[in-house]
């Protein structure tokens, strides 16, 4: 495709301090670009400030240097266009699984102020998302009805209900085990295929990083910011197959060799067929 597109989010020389002056530095000189329908994966050592940037981006906390800029325009506050999906699915427990899905209706516009009058559409449309992710028949059951990883199905459906144009996930699957978390890649990966959002991933599971996203970004130790990326080369729709595949294990491990070097404070200069572009704002 030739031209230039604008990119969907820009994080340009965000940091990030809590507590004041004297605070915590969480993020420094941090920058990536991403495009309208990408999936990107972020991936790093532990408390190098992944989450924080998912709140910088949907607006939840404001970032104390530089500029955060979604669909064209600065974030200065919650965004309504994103939804979000985080390791606990925080289901309501007096709430069926359809009234759930339903929650951000109640408090996100124009639905909010549609919701009354065409309750019957927004209804069918959950249950169509439901099904999406196995849970057709499910709509009745309450939270403690459904397992950790049906529950985590529903928390997904919640996330895309108000057809969010960015979809922020945080570790989403973390706490579930192994065989349910891959399945759920499989379902999270036909979702996206047909929805088309621009997704956000945080995630320890380099695996996971590598079967769902078109690109992944490494981050340093904190104070966190951008050291390097990896395009996906796989063809999409994918399948579990492709994880044994020598290519797909030579870049987890690519992955892992970076974010090992991270944890000592030192990088890796990018060689090899697997290294991709560095991030042209790491410095």
């Amino acid at each position: 495709m030739s031209g230039y597109q604008k990119p969907f989010v820009e994080i340009d020389d965000v940091s990030m301090r809590y507590g004041g002056t004297e605070g915590t530095l969480a993020l420094r000189h941090t920058s990536m670009r991403i495009g309208k329908g990408e999936f990107v994966a972020v991936v790093g050592p532990s408390g190098c400030g992944k989450s924080t940037l998912m709140r910088l981006v949907t607006g939840l906390w404001p970032c104390s240097a530089g500029s955060v800029i979604v669909a064209g325009r600065e974030v200065d506050g919650p965004l309504s266009i994103a939804g979000m999906a985080f390791q606990a699915p925080t289901m309501l427990p007096w709430r069926t699984i359809l009234e759930n899905v339903m929650l951000p209706l109640e408090v996100v516009e124009p639905h909010r102020r549609r919701l009354r009058a065409e309750r019957a559409m927004y209804e069918d449309k959950a249950r169509k998302l439901l099904e999406l992710v196995g849970l057709k028949g499910f709509e009745h059951k309450t939270p403690h009805q459904l397992s950790g990883g049906m529950q985590q199905r529903a928390s997904l459906c919640r996330a895309l209900i108000h057809d969010p144009q960015l979809l922020m996930l945080d570790e989403p699957f973390g706490a579930l085990d192994v065989f349910t978390r891959e399945d759920l890649w499989v379902e999270l990966e036909g979702v996206c295929g047909i929805l088309k959002p621009t997704v956000i991933l945080v995630t320890h599971d380099l695996k996971e990083a590598v079967f769902l996203a078109d690109r992944v970004l490494i981050m340093s130790a904190r104070p966190g910011r951008i050291i390097a990326e990896r395009a996906i080369p796989f063809e999409r729709p994918r399948n579990l197959d492709i994880t044994y595949s020598q290519p797909f294990q030579e870049l987890v491990h690519d992955l892992r060799e970076h974010i090992s070097a991270a944890r000592r404070g030192e990088e890796i200069a990018a060689t090899g067929q697997h290294s991709g572009q560095e991030a042209t704002h790491a410095a």
